[in-house]
This record gives structure tokens, C-alpha cells and sequence, in this order.
């Protein structure tokens, strides 16, 4: 096979792929935002079981592999975005091939049926409904590992590659330690001195009225409305089919008027990501962000670093007095601005503050860790999240929805996920003094939108896709290499008046 015919097979194969995706995106939209019917589970899983099928032996034919291992021969003579997409194809493809078939459709199968019972089980607050299928999971991911690993690289490693690569546990180890060591000891000691939540905070506050202000949002956000589209679900999350399809979800409750208003401005965030790609990477391998990471620093950036901030609220904080007149009658932008940054420990990682945050984060990647390596069956994990909680942040876990049901990621057999949040957190601190190099942050928001703020990320990061590994990325778009400590000093000065030497 020629390189030029090798690279119109291949292309060819990426549409249909594409199609694939399709699929795939539109099904889970529909599972995950309650459109789908309970009883068209079955129906449903069988059709997505074909479909695997289907995908499956298009990726690993042997005419498939033929193609791209021809394009990584010659990958000097490519265009760079599509010889770094011919390197992950090529181990993506690697991948699969290892794992038998018959237990790769027996997974698909699996996890259109657990995000229902995940779903069932947390609105019951009953672990048990829901155990069944994670200990398939996590059964499932083990041997996965097995399957997959080489290169030194095995067990969990495996997973922290797939969703970061690059990273390791030995990575992940010292990450978190540095976190230990300088942030534990001042979340036990902000714990200590936080002032109660105001009256405000506690009020009814109308869906309704959470919607029109979440619409607002939308325009503050630059979240192009001929592109995107905002729904509800159990869980928030944002998914795209490219960057003129991106959907977000979001969840209301009455009693608590920050969770929306910070999941929307977080998930516009990552949806921000996926609509500044550069065009020409539109359905090509590099079209979209280029890791778990990455996308959580985005989401993280704006929720916090933006969202957060005094000239935000200074600016918008009128908009939602107007939404919510009695509840906020009397209250000043400064005292809205004061609530919204208290950190206080709490159960829920989504609705964590910046500063307890990554201990939400710690807790779930030591679960994981012991699961990949056996010392922990899914039927513990209840007790063990509990202690966990009891040990980093001082609270008694009342409930399984409150405690390990309150995430949907293990349901989607997601391991190795959750420690992205954390270092997603990480890089957002860093790009962000980045960006304050170049930018006066707080005049651009006091324009009323984060345009700016955008047009730098999308300079800077956004335009790349995923045309590139993540450290070239932070490299790029801040000059240097990764380090945490900007992450960490940006949590001491924020929260107890220091930084390290």
C-alpha cells in the first residue's frame, strides 16, 4: 500500500468512525438527560451491541492497520496534526486488538445497562442496586489493564495513560503529596474559623428563575447559541459531535443557588474548549480537546479563577438581584462575592470549594488505585469512601448518595478519570498567571463577557485541538513546564494569606 493510498483509506475510515461517534453521542445524550424510555433498555443495548460489533472489526482489520502503520512510517512527510494523530491512532488501534472481542461487546453492553441502574441506585441512596454492575466493571477494567499494558506501563498506569497521557501513578504520587503537605493542614485550618453561611444563602430560589439566569449566563459566557444547546440531567456534563454541536447539561435544586450557576459557568467551559478549535482540525483525530486534564483546567478556569472572582460579580451580580429580587434584597455584590469563595468541608466534590476541592479528588484516586490492584472489591467501597471522608475532610457521609453514588464516572467504566480534576485544577492555575502576563483580567470582565479572556485561551490553547501531547500544551501556553506549585500557592494566598518559598 502507497502513502498515498494509505492516507485516502484511512481518511475514509475516519468518516465512518465519525458516523460512529455519532451514534454514540446522540444514544448517550438520550440515556443521560432521560429521554430514552426505561423499558427501551434492552432494545437499546442490543442495537449498541451491533454497533460495537461493527466498529470493532473496522478498526482492527487488517487493511485498517496496514493503512495507518504506512502513514506512521512516513510520518515526517505528513502534516504535523495528522502525523500526531497517526501515533494515537496507532496506539489506539494497538488497543483494541488486544482485547478479545467477545468481552470488548459484553462492556458496551454492560454500560448502556449500568447508567440506569447508577441513576435508580443514587435517587434510592441504595448501593446495593448498583453493585452488581460495578463489580463487572471493575472486574472488567482489571483485565482490561492486563490486556492492554506494555511498555512498562500496567494496572492503573494503563487507565492514568488513557485519559492523560503521559501520567503515571508515580506522577499522580508525588502530585498529591505535594497537595498533603501543604493544603491538608489549611483546609483543618480554615475549617476551624468559617463564619456561617449567610441567610441568603439558604432561601427557595424558583427553577424557573435559575433558568432565565443560567440563559443569562450563556451570553456573559460567549456560548454561541447557533452551536450549542443547554439540557438537564442528573449529573452535568458536556458533550460535543464537533464544534457546532456541543451540549451541556445542568441540575437545579430550589435550595441551592450556587450549584447552578457554578456547574453552568463550569461546563461552558469545557464547552468554550471544543468551539475554539481551530477549523480545520473540524472531524479530523485532532478535533477537540486534547485531554481529561486540559478540558477539567478549562472548566476549572472559569468556574473559579473567572467565575469566582470580585470583577465577575461586580459586573453580573445586578443581573441575578433582578432574576431574584426578595431573596437578594440588601445583599451587595461584596457579600455575594464573600459567600461564594468560603471553604468549608463538605460531602459533594461538584459543589466543593477550591480549597477542600482536590481532596474530593485525592479520596477517589486512592479508591481507584487499590481497586486496579485488588486490594479493594466494589462491595467496599462504600465503607471505604466514608472513611476517607471522615479522615481528609472531617464529615460523617449520611447517605450512598451523598457519599460514593454522587458520581456517574465508574457507571461509564471511567477509572482514571477523577485524578484529571485535580491536576486539571493544577494547570488552570498556572495558565491563568499565564494569561494575567498579557491580560488585565479583571478590566476585560468588567466589559460584561469573558470575550477576551477567550480570545487568549483560544490563542494561546484552544486553536491546537488535540493536535499535540498536554505537556507541549501547557508549554506552549504558558512558556514553561508543568508545576504545581502555582496551583498551590494560588490556594495559600487565596486561603490563608501565603505562598511557598
Amino acid at each position: 500500500m502507497t502513502v498515498s493510498q494509505a492516507k485516502e483509506y484511512y481518511l475514509q475510515t475516519r468518516e465512518k468512525e465519525n458516523a460512529f461517534g455519532l451514534c454514540w453521542f446522540l444514544s448517550s445524550l438520550d440515556t443521560e438527560t432521560g429521554v430514552m424510555p426505561p423499558r427501551a433498555i434492552d432494545f437499546r443495548s442490543r442495537q449498541l451491541s451491533a454497533l460495537s460489533d461493527m466498529q470493532y472489526d473496522m478498526t482492527t482489520s487488517d487493511t485498517y492497520r496496514e493503512a495507518v502503520a504506512t502513514l506512521a512510517a512516513a510520518a515526517d512527510t505528513l502534516d504535523p496534526a495528522l502525523a500526531h494523530e497517526i501515533v494515537c491512532k496507532q496506539e489506539a488501534i494497538e488497543n483494541l486488538r488486544r482485547v478479545p472481542k467477545e468481552e470488548y461487546l459484553a462492556f458496551t453492553d454492560l454500560q448502556s445497562r449500568a447508567y440506569p441502574a447508577y441513576v435508580e441506585a443514587k435517587q434510592k441512596s441504595d448501593f446495593s442496586l448498583f453493585l452488581p454492575y460495578l463489580d463487572k466493571i471493575f472486574r472488567y477494567c482489571r483485565k482490561y489493564a492486563g490486556w492492554v499494558g506494555r511498555d512498562g506501563r500496567e494496572g492503573y498506569d494503563v487507565y492514568l495513560h488513557m485519559f492523560e497521557p503521559g501520567y503515571t501513578a508515580a506522577d499522580y504520587d508525588r502530585f498529591f503529596a505535594l497537595i498533603k503537605e501543604k493544603i491538608v493542614p489549611l483546609v483543618q485550618k480554615v475549617a476551624k474559623t468559617q463564619k456561617p453561611l449567610p441567610e441568603f444563602a439558604k432561601k427557595t430560589y424558583p427553577v424557573e428563575g435559575q433558568k432565565r439566569f443560567a440563559a443569562y449566563l450563556q451570553k456573559v459566557m460567549c456560548f454561541d447559541p447557533e452551536r450549542t444547546a443547554m439540557l438537564e440531567s442528573e449529573h452535568p456534563f458536556t458533550a460535543n459531535n464537533g464544534s457546532h454541536d456541543v451540549r451541556i447539561t445542568n441540575h437545579y435544586y430550589e435550595d441551592n443557588l450556587f450549584s447552578f450557576i457554578f456547574s453552568a459557568i463550569h461546563e461552558m467551559g469545557h464547552g468554550l474548549y471544543e468551539l475554539q478549535v481551530a477549523p480545520e482540525l473540524e472531524g479530523t483525530g485532532c478535533g477537540g480537546g486534547a485531554s481529561l486534564a486540559l478540558h477539567e483546567s478549562q472548566s476549572r478556569l472559569m468556574e473559579n479563577m473567572i467565575g469566582r472572582s470580585p470583577a465577575f460579580w461586580e459586573t453580573h451580580f445586578p443581573a441575578l438581584q433582578a432574576v431574584f429580587p426578595e431573596q437578594l434584597a440588601g445583599v451587595t455584590a461584596a457579600e455575594f462575592t464573600a459567600c461564594i469563595n468560603r471553604a468549608e468541608c463538605s460531602l459533594i466534590r461538584t459543589e466543593a470549594d477550591e480549597l477542600t476541592y482536590p481532596l474530593h479528588v485525592l479520596i477517589r484516586y486512592e479508591i481507584e488505585k487499590e481497586v486496579m490492584a485488588g486490594q479493594l472489591e466494589a462491595a467496599d467501597i462504600p465503607a471505604a469512601w466514608n472513611a476517607k471522608y471522615k479522615a481528609y475532610l472531617g464529615v460523617d457521609v449520611p447517605s450512598d448518595r451523598e457519599g460514593c453514588l454522587q458520581d456517574m464516572h465508574w457507571a461509564g467504566g471511567d477509572v482514571g478519570y477523577f485524578p484529571t480534576y485535580a491536576l486539571g485544577s493544577a494547570y488552570a492555575a498556572q495558565i491563568y498567571h499565564a494569561m494575567s502576563r498579557d491580560l488585565d483580567i479583571d478590566a476585560a470582565l468588567r466589559e460584561g463577557s469573558v470575550k477576551k479572556v477567550a480570545d487568549w485561551l483560544c490563542e494561546h490553547l484552544h486553536k491546537y485541538g488535540a493536535s499535540k501531547y498536554p505537556k507541549e500544551l501547557i508549554l506552549l501556553a504558558t512558556g514553561e513546564p508543568f508545576d504545581p506549585h502555582y496551583y498551590v500557592d494560588y490556594l495559600l494566598r487565596k486561603y490563608g494569606g501565603e505562598a511557598h518559598a
